[in-house]
C-alpha cells in the first residue's frame, strides 16, 4: 500500500532533521549555505574580501567597510539572540505544520519563552508576506470569505456590539487560484463590493484571463471574460462546464481550519500576515522539506521586521486584554 501524501516529494523526520542539525556549528553552516551560495560576501557593501575573526555575535569581518557580520546580517533574523538551531527547527516545524504551529507550542518545543517564538513566528511570516506571484493567466476563481469569531459563542452584549459594526466586526479577505499553477494569493480588504474586489482580481489576473466567481453583484459588469456559479440556489459546479470556486473555497477551508483549532484568534492587526502565510505555504507544498526551508532562509535576505514595528499601532484592532 502507497503511504500517505504525495510520493513525489520528500520530507524529512524529526530524527532525520535531529541528524541534520545536531549542534549549533552543523545548522550555522547551513544556513550560510543557503545565505552564501556562491561564497561568503559582506551583506553591507558586497565585497568577497572577508576574513574570519573573533567575535560574540559576528563571526566574519569585511575587509572593506570594515565592518563585523553574520550571515543573520540583513535578514529578518538580523539581531536575533536566537541561535541558527533553534531557528532552523522553528522553520522545520512551520512547514511541515499544515495548520501553522502556535507560539505557545513552539515555545515549549524549541525552548524559548512565549514572547520570543511569538516574534519569531511573525518574522518567518514575513518572508510570505513580502513575496508577490505572478498575474495569473487563468482560468482564475476568485472568492471572498469573512474571518471573526462565531457570534454563537459571543456574550451577548458583545453579540449586540458586532451587530452595529461594519461588516458585523468581521474582517474581509478576498483571495484567487490559478488553475493553470494552482497558486493562490489573498489580501484583506476593507469592503467586499465593487471596487476593491475589481482591483483585487486586476493585481493578481492577466486582462485575458478568464474568472470564475459567484453570484455576488459585487462581481457584475468585470472588463474581462467571466462566468459565475450560483451558491444560493445550492449549485456549486455550473452544470456541463468547469465552472466552480471549490479551489479557492478548499483554501478558505485551510485557513479557518487554522483559525479555530491552532491560533483561535487572529486579529485584525496581524491577520494579512496570516493570510499571506498559508497563501505562501500552500503556493510551496509541492516542494521537498528541505527545499521549502531552504527557499524561506533564502527570501529572508534584504528583509527586516524589528519588535517596535510589529507592535506599532497600525490602525486595526490588537484584540489584546485590556
Amino acid at each position: 500500500m502507497k503511504a500517505p501524501g504525495k510520493a513525489t516529494r520528500n520530507g524529512i523526520s524529526i530524527m532525520e532533521l535531529a541528524n541534520m542539525f545536531p549542534d549549533e556549528d552543523a545548522a550555522r553552516k547551513w544556513w550560510e549555505s543557503v545565505v552564501w551560495p556562491s561564497g561568503r560576501f559582506c551583506p553591507r557593501c558586497g565585497s568577497q574580501r572577508t576574513h574570519e575573526c573573533k567575535h560574540k555575535w559576528s563571526p566574519y569581518r569585511c575587509t572593506d567597510c570594515r565592518k563585523y557580520f553574520s550571515a543573520k546580517t540583513g535578514t529578518l533574523i538580523e539581531g536575533s539572540n536566537v541561535p541558527f538551531r533553534k531557528w532552523a527547527f522553528a522553520i522545520y516545524l512551520e512547514c511541515t505544520s499544515l495548520k501553522g504551529i502556535s507560539s505557545m507550542k513552539l515555545h515549549r518545543d524549541i525552548d524559548v519563552c512565549q514572547k520570543t517564538a511569538w516574534f519569531m513566528l511573525h518574522r518567518i511570516r514575513e518572508v510570505f508576506a513580502r513575496t508577490k506571484t505572478e498575474k495569473f493567466s487563468g482560468p482564475v476563481e476568485v472568492d471572498e470569505t469573512y474571518m471573526g469569531g462565531r457570534f454563537k459563542n459571543m456574550h451577548g452584549d458583545k453579540r449586540a456590539q458586532r451587530r452595529k459594526e461594519p461588516n458585523l466586526g468581521k474582517s474581509i479577505v478576498a483571495g484567487a487560484k490559478d488553475r493553470a499553477t494552482n497558486a493562490v494569493s489573498a489580501k484583506v480588504i476593507p469592503q467586499a463590493d465593487q471596487k476593491n474586489l475589481h482591483g483585487f482580481i486586476d493585481d493578481n489576473a492577466k486582462p485575458e484571463a478568464q474568472v470564475f466567481t459567484d453570484e455576488a453583484k459585487a462581481y457584475n459588469d468585470l472588463s474581462r471574460k467571466h462566468e459565475t456559479v450560483n451558491h444560493s440556489a445550492g449549485n456549486y459546479v455550473k452544470e456541463d462546464t468547469d465552472v466552480h470556486t471549490n479551489g479557492i473555497e478548499s483554501f478558505w477551508s485551510m485557513l479557518k481550519r487554522a483559525h479555530k483549532g491552532t491560533f483561535h484568534k487572529m486579529s485584525p492587526k496581524h491577520l494579512q500576515r496570516y493570510v499571506s502565510q498559508f497563501a505562501g505555504k500552500h503556493n510551496v507544498r509541492a516542494l521537498d522539506t528541505i527545499d521549502q526551508m531552504a527557499g524561506m532562509v533564502a527570501d529572508m535576505a534584504g528583509k527586516r521586521l524589528r519588535y517596535d514595528d510589529l507592535i506599532a499601532d497600525n490602525g486595526l484592532e490588537s484584540g489584546a486584554r485590556s
